[in-house]
């Protein structure tokens, strides 16, 4: 559509505020002002979509800080080993039977606990270590597997360390119970 210059008649194009000719200000048309509504319009409300990278990026967002606060809040399996052994000690040393005596528990890294035991009233030289492997060993590794104060350790595959030592504290045997013995 074309706009005629009231000063200088001369024709303009339609979307021109200023006459090409002499520079004088054009007349608004009525399409002009229609057109500018309609635009205003489109500026003051934006048209809502859905925008996947948006929603994407939100989803993957809550799940970073999801797995944040739950690491910051729970303490790690090695933090609550240390805290057991450290509540076991407290009634350490403590008579398991009449030839054992747990000395300690210590909570070592990578998920393992020791349990230092003394053999009460024998010396590393009186001890039959085929006879200790043969009905010892696997009365533990049942224990292990069974004992429901032992699910804790078998949930979160914790390796056991069963180190023993004579009465004058020399070291005997010891024996240790990773998770694929007792997940079988």
């Amino acid at each position: 559509m074309k706009t005629i210059c009231s000063n200088c008649q001369e024709e303009n194009n339609g979307n021109s505020k200023y006459c090409s000719i002499c520079g004088y200000k054009l007349p608004i048309s009525e399409n002009k002002n229609v057109k500018t509504e309609v635009e205003q319009l489109k500026v003051t409300k934006p048209k809502r979509k859905f925008d996947l990278k948006t929603f994407i990026g939100f989803i993957i967002g809550f799940i970073i800080m999801f797995f944040v606060t739950q690491s910051l809040f729970k303490p790690s399996i090695d933090k609550q080993l240390s805290e057991m052994a450290s509540e076991m000690n407290k009634t350490c040393p403590m008579n398991v039977d009449e030839y054992t005596t747990l000395k300690n528990v210590v909570a070592l890294p990578n998920k393992t606990v020791q349990y230092n035991y003394i053999l009460v009233g024998i010396t590393k030289a009186e001890v039959k270590l085929d006879t200790v492997k043969k009905y010892l060993f696997p009365g533990v590794l049942q224990n292990v597997k069974t004992n429901p104060g032992m699910k804790l350790f078998r949930d979160n595959k914790v390796t056991l360390n069963y180190y023993y030592s004579d009465k004058n504290g020399e070291f005997v045997t010891e024996y240790i119970v990773k998770p694929e013995m007792y997940e079988e």
